[in-house]
């Protein structure tokens, strides 16, 4: 019978870990913490002290319709005949022909309408209609209602072009002599109710408790030239690099910069369709940043350029030492 071959003792156990023989030094970790946290503090109070955004306050069709009476009163004929940017914009607000597209893909109206606004009633004929106007005023909105469309825009169009030649007092305005119909009073009590400010509350009127959606008035705005020209005047609009908080003439945002860029250059800065344009480019390239890891030659370049040694440049020449 053969005995059992008698197996190796175990060695030494190996320890990945080394101890520590050198110097040690006291470090107060809170110490730092709070010297960091007061020196970053201070920075910040330093910086916001002189480099802050200016805290301008916000646009308000009251306050459009005190500095510049007759603009507001010309944008709201506009509102009235459908003649406006927003009545004729299309999807999500109405189904006006046209709209922003790709080719031959029209993407505004994707979605279709989501928040119909019929600039008419909403901004017109609805706030007048809730508000105390008086005899008068109810007999011209009801005759403007019942009249056939021909002659509303008869009346819409001679009283813009009397608008020309009008004045404007306190909550008033005086036209010259023409056949204006029911426009002419139904404009007066809409400055009137404006410069109270009372359409701004009438265009947030909804069924919720807290008042959140802007869209009617901020539309109502953006029709006249009161929003573009305070825009302009902060250095704002698409071509000045817009969409930032910063004033100057160039990008304040830098998550921004990238996609008004497009807004500076040809043919986007010249397209109707810009905003469809840029939105379409700025899918492909962010799903070509997506696809970097699968697309051959670009997801090679890391290894080839060879960046992640001067990242971890410590750590290879530890191992190169070490060979």
């Amino acid at each position: 019978m053969t005995a059992p071959t008698p197996q190796a003792s175990p060695g030494p156990a190996v320890h990945d870990d080394r101890t520590w023989h050198g110097a040690y030094a006291p470090y107060d970790l809170v110490k730092e913490f709070v010297i960091a946290l007061g020196v970053v503090v201070a920075l910040v109070l330093l910086l916001t002290i002189l480099f802050s955004s200016p805290d301008a306050p916000p646009s308000t069709i009251a306050q459009w319709a005190r500095s510049n009476p007759s603009d507001f009163v010309t944008t709201a004929v506009a509102e009235l005949d459908g003649s406006s940017d927003t009545a004729g914009y299309g999807p999500p607000y109405n189904n006006a022909p046209g709209g922003q597209k790709i080719g031959p893909v029209t993407t505004q109206r994707w979605l279709g309408v989501t928040e119909p606004i019929n600039t008419a009633n909403d901004f017109v004929l609805g706030p007048l209609a809730s508000t105390p106007g008086g005899p008068v005023l109810k007999q011209a909105l009801a005759a403007y209602r019942s009249a056939p469309a021909s002659q509303q825009a008869a009346w819409a169009d001679a009283y813009t072009k009397g608008l020309a030649h009008a004045k404007f007092g306190a909550g008033s305005v005086t036209m010259p002599p023409g056949n204006y119909g029911p426009v002419a009073p139904m404009m007066s009590a809409l400055l009137g109710l404006s410069q109270s400010g009372g359409l701004d509350g009438a265009l947030l009127t909804s069924q919720q408790f807290y008042q959140t959606d802007y869209a009617k008035p901020l539309l109502f705005l953006a029709d006249g030239s009161n929003l573009s020209d305070r825009a302009q005047q902060e250095h704002l609009l698409g071509t000045q690099w817009g969409m930032m908080n910063e004033t100057g003439s160039y990008p304040g945002q830098v998550w921004l910069w990238l996609y008004t860029f497009w807004y500076q250059i040809k043919p986007f800065s010249t397209s109707d369709n810009a905003d469809a344009l840029v939105w379409g480019l700025m899918a492909v390239l962010s799903l070509a940043f997506i696809c970097i890891p699968f697309i051959p030659g670009v997801r090679s370049l890391p290894r080839h350029l060879r960046v992640y040694r001067l990242i971890w440049r410590d750590h290879y020449r530890e191992v190169e030492r070490t060979r």
